[in-house]
């Protein structure tokens, strides 16, 4: 679905189009109970002035409201899904959403705090309860094809950082991955193109190895890494394993194999990271990594297209702390 901002707010100018917008993404007209997974037991809860309904505390809402004739519950297309209980407007949430699927770099808390004139906490919150819609899985079978991987470290060079903040003495010079810095695994699908990233605590042949087991069918593929030690048990576990030497200013091999590809990857990564978020806690960087894991891996498709794969996987998924 090809889609731009001006349009987006052409087709959502109420609270009630925004949900009717949403709707559409998620059902394609056909609503779903939440509650007992109905889809053709339900009907529509008309507001007695056709327009909007009385809350509890008074206030009008323009809320479409169902009711499944199978459970006798009622529900909302925000039932069971990132946006559940949240009181941010639809028509902001739709907004956000946008700006998520088409911002190559990504978007701080801070501006969307500014932009929606949002409290800091819930611009906060409503970016990660987005980026929780943005995570891919749950997996079904393992990978199988070429696999190209290499690891990165997230975070200031220990030796940038304050004297009374450092944990231990270091010198210019030394490789960054020290205290300050979160070491992170990623691993490209060369067929698909789908990127997957995980937070590690070490970037051990241990750690690596069950990882990799746990989503590539090891025989039945090939590993593309860089000349780093930990690979080389690894790769023996594979069908078939090469690597460049850039030791020896080695990038790409006569037969096309490279890790040009995931190191593409940690540099866009990095910059966005740099640029508009600033600082990231190691508490919080998987989930931004899972953000920059759908937009790689959704590249291909149209913004509208990826915003409607996201608002389609929120169901189930809730913010966890």
């Amino acid at each position: 679905m090809e889609i731009s901002f001006p349009a987006l707010a052409n087709k959502i100018p109420t609270e009630a189009d925004a949900y009717l917008f949403l709707e559409e993404m998620r059902w394609h007209g056909k609503p779903v109970c939440p509650h007992c997974g109905s889809i053709d037991k339900h009907y529509f809860l008309k507001p007695r002035n056709g327009v909007s309904r009385e809350t509890s505390t008074g206030k009008q809402t323009q809320r479409r409201l169902w009711k499944c004739s199978a459970c006798r519950r009622q529900f909302s297309v925000l039932t069971g899904t990132v946006m559940h209980r949240s009181k941010v407007p639809v028509r902001t949430w739709l907004f956000v959403a946008f700006e998520f699927a088409s911002s190559k770099n990504g978007v701080s808390a801070r501006e969307i705090e500014r932009k929606y004139r949002l409290h800091t906490d819930t611009a906060w919150t409503l970016c990660h309860r987005l980026r929780e819609a943005m995570r891919l899985g749950p997996y079904g079978a393992l990978l199988s094809g070429t696999i190209v991987a290499d690891e990165v470290y997230i975070g200031g060079k220990p030796w940038n950082k304050h004297q009374q903040g450092r944990t231990e003495k270091l010198r210019p010079g030394r490789k960054a991955g020290g205290p300050s810095a979160t070491p992170v695994f990623s691993f490209l699908h060369r067929e698909s193109g789908e990127v997957r990233s995980l937070v590690i605590n070490a970037t051990t042949t241990a750690v690596l190895g069950n990882v990799l087991s746990a989503h590539v069918d090891m025989a039945a593929s090939t590993l593309w890494t860089d000349k780093a030690h930990p690979y080389m048990p690894i790769g023996r576990r594979f069908g078939l394993h090469e690597f460049v030497d850039h030791l020896h200013r080695e990038y790409v091999k006569t037969n096309g194999m490279t890790t040009n590809a995931i190191e593409g990857y940690f540099s866009q990564l990095k910059r966005s990271i740099d640029g508009t978020h600033h600082h990231v806690t190691a508490r919080y960087l998987g989930r931004y990594l899972d953000e920059f894991d759908f937009r790689y891996s959704t590249c291909e498709t149209s913004d509208g297209d990826r915003m409607e794969r996201m608002l389609r996987q929120s169901a189930g998924r809730r913010l966890a702390a």
